[in-house]
């Protein structure tokens, strides 16, 4: 299978309710796809400014500099200390890495690639890219023995989950069993809601009290889009497993996936300011706490969504009806659907908008 077997890509279906939702008289609220809206913060755009004369190739494995700023932000923010240059790569982006990790495995038909049942796409994107089988499943028990990758997402996209460290251990220990490459999606870490995660650290899967100091097999992906909106920047960056990371580089060369150096020197200055990522943190805080209440108040049930970006929600019926409930009140919404087959009957509610955006949002939900 190649690029071009792949189905129509999901979000030209939406298409038709966006225009639905364009006609109501106040404007359209897009809360669908999940694009950041709030500007880039001054002190990273000026480090991209500041480097603009990039007239060599940039480094694939990033500058000394980016290296050690991706390795001594896991030590200060997630808890996972020791790490060194060797452990951490940037890429660009996150979801070319997600949809490219099983052909930089070298995985094909006949292996499996396991992800959340409740799952952003490109999990199985990446797996039917090469052949291998999709498998999508919560329970280490029920891993097939073929399987060669394990994907886990926490915080979740789009139900929110958080896995606790023993979930995170079960996780691992299944893995290295079946000889298979864990790699956890960990991009909305910074954004824990519900207790105990609006106090405690969400667990990364390199925490020592989930690895203890043994990495084999077990990367840790990030981008910077959401805490530091970066998503136009491409900004992203994997750790982990000083073995894999050092494959995954050479594969990475010979493609060319190579991060802009403006970029590189953008990341390594975004990830030294804490006080951003605190603000931008507030800023979603106060936007789900306007449309969480107007969400249940519209007669939809919010499961799980105790961190992350966004509300998962259910009213009983088929995603596409609630989606269209929705656009007829000019707000756009992301249908269950997309998310695998497990949860047909849920919506996604982003908290990418503007204050403005959010709170004309929840007041039509309430009236």
């Amino acid at each position: 299978m190649g690029v071009a077997d792949l189905a129509d890509y999901p979000w030209d279906a939406v298409a038709p309710y966006a225009e639905r939702a364009r006609r109501h008289p106040a404007g359209i609220v897009d809360l669908s796809i999940g694009s950041p809206v709030d500007p880039t913060p001054d002190v990273v755009a000026t480090a991209l400014a500041d480097a603009t004369d990039a007239h060599a190739y940039p480094a694939t494995a990033g500058t000394p500099a980016l290296r050690e700023a991706i390795a001594a932000w896991y030590a200060r923010r997630r808890g996972v200390p020791g790490l060194t240059a060797a452990n951490v790569l940037p890429t660009v982006g996150s979801k070319e890495l997600v949809a490219l990790l099983p052909l930089l495995l070298g995985l094909g038909p006949g292996d499996a690639v396991v992800h959340p049942r409740a799952a952003y796409p490109t999990y199985e994107v990446g797996a039917r890219l090469v052949g291998a089988e999709p498998v999508a499943s919560d329970d280490p028990a029920e891993w097939p023995e073929s399987t060669r990758l394990v994907w886990v997402n926490s915080p979740g996209n789009p139900d929110g989950r958080v896995l606790s460290v023993a979930e995170m251990t079960d996780a691992v220990t299944r893995a290295r069993e079946l000889g298979a490459v864990l790699a956890s999606d960990e991009c909305y870490a910074e954004l824990g809601w519900d207790a105990p995660w609006d106090a405690e650290r969400v667990p990364s899967v390199l925490d020592p009290a989930v690895v203890g100091d043994d990495l084999t097999g077990v990367l840790s992906v990030y981008s910077l889009s959401k805490q530091s909106n970066l998503a136009g920047y491409r900004a992203a960056f994997l750790a982990g497993d000083e073995q894999l990371v050092a494959r995954l580089l050479t594969g990475r060369k010979h493609l060319g996936l190579m991060p802009p150096a403006p970029v590189q020197r953008a990341m390594t200055v975004a990830l030294g300011d804490d006080a951003h990522v605190t603000a931008q943190r507030e800023r979603y805080a106060r936007r789900r706490a306007i449309l969480k209440p107007a969400v249940e108040a519209a007669g939809f049930t919010i499961d799980r969504s105790e961190a992350g970006l966004y509300l998962w929600a259910t009213e009983g019926r088929d995603a596409w009806e609630s989606v269209g409930r929705l656009a007829d009140l000019g707000i756009l919404v992301g249908p269950g659907h997309f998310y695998g087959t497990h949860f047909p009957n849920h919506v996604r509610f982003s908290l990418t908008a503007t204050d403005e955006r959010i709170a004309a949002a929840a007041e039509r939900l309430m009236a």
